[in-house]
């Protein structure tokens, strides 16, 4: 249970269409340096951090001992990553771009510098754009940070722009995603939540008054919210452009896993409201979605009913392989309100009852799919530590992490169950 607990947790808005990929480092015409332009015990590469100027300097340091994403590359020459790349027909898998895109800086060979290595994997630039036109005024006090922007500067503080870089390889975007026949070959399902994911980054950064001054800081709440409302929209972009005009079979990724791939003795169908369709239906996978029905249920109240109506016809128009243009437009149109409505709003007074109406959903049963359940897992956890109690949870959040530990044999009764515990007043051991 400890390990699965620890690999679970281990406000400008963009547009929904393609282009807006191209903002990312990776599609950006700024040329990338390489993480050893950054690495002088001057810059960022100081073995302790530093208290004297606006930035810890030691985020080379950090990144390079005990960021997981410098390991990103390195996996690729794993056994593993061979079978899957023989699986596809591939060469290798670290030549491949298609395995490259999310396991390295993957820019153009041409906007590569030539102290640029493929092999660091997910460094610096990756995530704070290619550095050719900022890379010596981003020190320059006369320089703001708008300008810096300018020459190339990823704002990863901005959630829209923080969401969009990290679900373009954990969630996919239309450039590239673990497609179905990735999975197929042996890659494993992308399971992934913005803010738990980013707490559990070793941190390179100190959020305090000269930071909050420079970037936007939210809580972990405001952050998950946000978080989980653009999930929504990226999940939306997908549909839009990898099911439209499908074929016989569409992009199964899409779908959700644990509606094919269970033992076939099993009989567990129960009627979902929010999907309405019957049983032995291929279900779209909608945990970009399900979360946003507490937010909207605390934040946005009056957008709920059209929320639940336009996510069910979704689901309808998916599984008949009908035009689904017309929801997405409406859906996209909600989100953009909550996005709002959120950003507007004082979110940590909401915290307790965001908490309350998850924990009430799992109780009634609404959390019949595993990657739903792993979701509200991550958001309980978040929201016990927002409210000041999750010590006092301890042993129950060790029940919610134990009834998701295994998603081949989720159980849906189990997690409801441990949910009613809660709201029994049964939790505190």
């Amino acid at each position: 249970m400890t390990n699965q607990r620890g690999f679970i947790l281990g406000f400008l808005l963009f547009s929904m269409h393609i282009g807006a990929v191209a903002e990312l480092p990776q599609y950006s015409d700024e040329s990338h340096l390489g993480v050893a332009s950054c690495a002088s015990s001057v810059c960022h590469g100081s073995v302790r951090p530093r208290s004297s100027t606006g930035i810890l300097q030691n985020e080379y340091v950090v990144w390079s001992r005990l960021d997981r994403h410098k390991n990103a590359y390195s996996t690729l020459l794993s056994a593993e990553s061979k079978k899957i790349a023989h699986n596809l027909g591939l060469k290798n898998a670290h030549e491949a771009d298609i395995c490259l895109d999310c396991h390295a800086d993957n820019v153009a060979v041409g906007k590569r510098g030539s102290r640029f290595q493929i092999e660091d994997g997910i460094g610096c630039e990756a995530c704070h754009g290619g550095a050719e036109n900022y890379l010596t005024s981003h020190t320059d006090k006369g320089v703001s940070r708008d300008q810096n922007i300018s020459n190339g500067l990823y704002a990863t503080d901005q959630i829209a722009k923080r969401a969009a870089l990290c679900f373009s390889c954990h969630i996919g975007s239309e450039e590239k995603i673990a497609s179905h026949e990735i999975m197929g070959a042996g890659h494993p399902r992308l399971s992934f939540e913005l803010d738990t994911f980013g707490v559990l980054q070793p941190a390179h950064y100190v959020v305090d008054k000269k930071y909050s001054e420079r970037k936007w800081a939210g809580s972990s709440l405001t952050t998950w919210a946000l978080g989980q409302v653009e999930a929504g929209k990226q999940t939306l972009r997908l549909v839009e452009s990898k099911l439209a005009g499908r074929q016989l079979f569409p992009e199964l990724s899409l779908f959700d896993c644990h509606a094919c791939h269970h033992v076939m003795s099993e009989k567990k169908w129960r009627q979902q409201d929010r999907i309405r369709l019957p049983p032995g239906t291929v279900r779209l996978n909608d945990v970009g979605f399900l979360m946003l029905f507490p937010i909207a249920k605390v934040f946005a109240p009056t957008l709920q009913v059209g929320l639940h109506a336009d996510l069910r016809e979704l689901h309808q128009r998916v599984n008949s392989g009908g035009d689904v243009k017309e929801v997405v437009m409406r859906l996209q149109k909600t989100l953009d309100s909550m996005t709002s409505s959120v950003s507007s709003n004082s979110a940590d007074t909401a915290a307790q009852k965001v908490l309350d109406e998850l924990v009430s959903m799992g109780a009634s049963g609404q959390f019949q799919d595993y990657v739903a359940a792993e979701q509200a897992v991550m958001a309980i956890d978040m929201l016990l530590s927002t409210v000041g109690a999750r010590d006092d949870y301890d042993d129950w959040l060790d029940s919610l992490y134990d009834s998701v530990e295994e998603e081949d044999y989720y159980d849906p009764l189990f997690l409801a169950e441990v949910m009613e515990r809660y709201l029994s007043g049964n939790s505190v051991l």
